[in-house]
């Protein structure tokens, strides 16, 4: 009892030293009042745009769960020296809202091939799959076969648009891999990372997979290892042995991929200095690949020569735009993943607030009439936001409240992974640990040694033609339907067809009345000329 009176009492005590941080306007109820009137005539002003998607600009933040999300907020606003609760990211400006379901066809919680096979190719599938329905097994190429399926970056290919894929890790991981392969195993990467029965079964790896299947018109990640022939030195680290190639077939798929763009304007590069060198509006297709496997995380990168994601998405979108037909783009910010998969909460926010950044890029060089932007989530990861922190306070600082045991506690910590470290039932004592380092692990409750998923719902936010598409609880893989009905690429096309038939009917009767006034001026004409 007297325990439960003490916490009530420090609770009490908190809450009157938290309102002295709160803003003088924010006491007044009219500031309250003001804002959401202005919120509510927004929305009431908005009107449903229902024109067909030129353009399509998927952005896809990898592991970026609700808890994320909301922490990524905080903090972008904290490194603009605000409190931060309040900061409004690029993604919250997104009018339509809904979320997605995302198990997969045999797992409760999924991973990033199952979600990217859903919200790609429109059909849900087993664990560790992409490109292929649920009737393919995972690692077993045979069941592979006749189990393709084909995702929304192809559809629009086959349209007449331009098409491209822009990732933070290396261009043959799941999610920019299901754009365009079909493998049993999310793994092969590169041949070498095959089983010998799979190879004689006839299956590809993804990195060959990514020359064959379509014709990308820009390809930005990493990945350059799986490129090349086993023992290739990487132009970048020549002396790392795990950076050198792994390719045991012998092949140079960079070599191949220059030589099937013979007449085109095609670039290769693997830096910073050639990749600003690359002029969109000459240029007809790109692979930059600057990392042997994925890219840096944002904090880490070395400016003078990886690119920013901002800066990769603009130099992808300037490239596809001039497509009278119009674009699709993937934009994953796929490091957000696995910083989470480390419990380095730190890695896993900036990498966020990188991302929104690149969405205000994808904003202001699209136009909203005819390009149906989206912004989601493949998956969530366990992470939680805890313990009555201050407002303002660091989202990557610790709560005013310690625990039962007289140890403070970080605002994020994890369910599972690495950051396990009870030592005969005690934590350990952070007082004197700066947790707003990059290199911090969190505290997880479960010792795994990489952090899992979780099945929680994640937002999808569009903005954009038929963006109302998007509202409500759907299964992830109802996205690629809607994306496509949008922009009228793939098997639905009913959307262009009524309104081509609603422009054929303005245009007759427009015909129609043109005729009948010829007919009326000539008849007064005729009168005239009598009189």
């Amino acid at each position: 009892m007297e325990s439960t009176k003490g916490a009530i009492l420090a609770l009490l005590l908190l809450v009157a030293f938290a309102s002295s941080w709160a803003k003088v306007e924010e006491e007044n109820p009219e500031f309250w009042r003001s804002q959401a009137r202005k919120t509510l005539q927004s929305a009431l002003d908005r009107k449903l745009n229902t024109n067909v998607a030129r353009n399509i600009l998927l952005f896809l933040g990898d592991g970026m769960g609700i808890t994320t999300y909301t922490a990524a907020r905080i903090l972008k606003g904290q490194l603009q020296n605000q409190t931060g609760e309040e900061t409004v990211m690029t993604m919250d400006t997104f009018p339509s809202v809904g979320l997605a379901k995302t198990y997969s066809v045999d797992f409760q919680i999924p991973d990033s091939a199952a979600t990217a096979t859903a919200y790609l190719c429109g059909v849900k599938t087993n664990l560790n799959t992409l490109g292929v329905n649920a009737a393919a097994r995972n690692g077993a190429c045979r069941t592979q076969k006749g189990n393709e399926v084909t995702s929304i970056l192809k559809w629009a290919k086959d349209a007449g648009k331009s098409v491209g894929i822009v990732t933070t890790t290396r261009v043959q991981h799941a999610t920019p891999a299901t754009s365009y392969a079909h493998s049993a195993s999310r793994k092969w990467y590169s041949d070498a990372d095959m089983p010998e029965a799979a190879k004689r079964d006839g299956c590809t790896d993804i990195a060959a997979q990514l020359l064959n299947n379509t014709d990308i018109d820009v390809i930005i990640g990493g990945g350059r290892k799986y490129m090349t022939p086993r023992g290739t030195k990487d132009p970048e680290y020549p002396n790392a042995f795990t950076s050198r190639g792994k390719r045991k077939d012998g092949r140079n798929l960079i070599n191949e991929w220059k030589s099937m763009k013979t007449g085109k304007t095609a670039h290769y590069v693997w830096n910073r200095t050639d990749f600003d060198a690359v002029d969109p509006e000459t240029t007809d297709y790109l692979m930059a690949l600057f990392e042997p496997g994925d890219l840096r995380f944002e904090v880490e990168r070395d400016p003078s020569m990886d690119p920013s994601i901002v800066e990769t998405t603009e130099k992808a979108i300037r490239i596809l735009k001039k497509n009278p037909k119009g674009f699709f783009l993937l934009v994953e910010g796929g490091r957000i993943d696995q910083a989470h998969h480390a419990g380095q909460a730190y890695m896993a926010l900036h990498e966020a607030v990188a991302f929104d950044y690149a969405i205000a890029k994808g904003l202001e060089l699209t136009k909203e009439h005819e390009t149906l932007t989206l912004v989601m989530a493949d998956h969530s990861h366990p992470v939680t936001f805890n313990g009555y922190p201050f407002r303002g306070q660091s989202i990557l600082g610790k709560s005013p409240l310690w625990a039962r045991d007289m140890l403070p506690y970080t605002t994020l910590m994890y369910g599972n992974g690495p950051g396990h470290k009870i030592t005969n039932g005690t934590r350990p004592d952070i007082r004197n640990v700066n947790t707003k380092t990059k290199d911090y692990v969190q505290l997880s409750a479960v010792p795994t040694e990489s952090a899992t998923h979780s099945g929680e719902d994640v937002a999808v936010l569009a903005r954009g033609p038929m963006a109302h598409l998007f509202q409500g609880v759907h299964e992830q893989n109802y996205i690629a339907h809607a994306m496509g009905y949008a922009a009228c690429v793939g098997a639905d096309l009913r959307h262009c067809q009524g309104l081509t038939t609603t422009n054929d009917n303005i245009r007759n009767r427009a015909h129609g009345s043109a005729a009948l006034l010829s007919v009326l001026l000539s008849t007064l004409l005729a009168h005239a000329m009598l009189m």
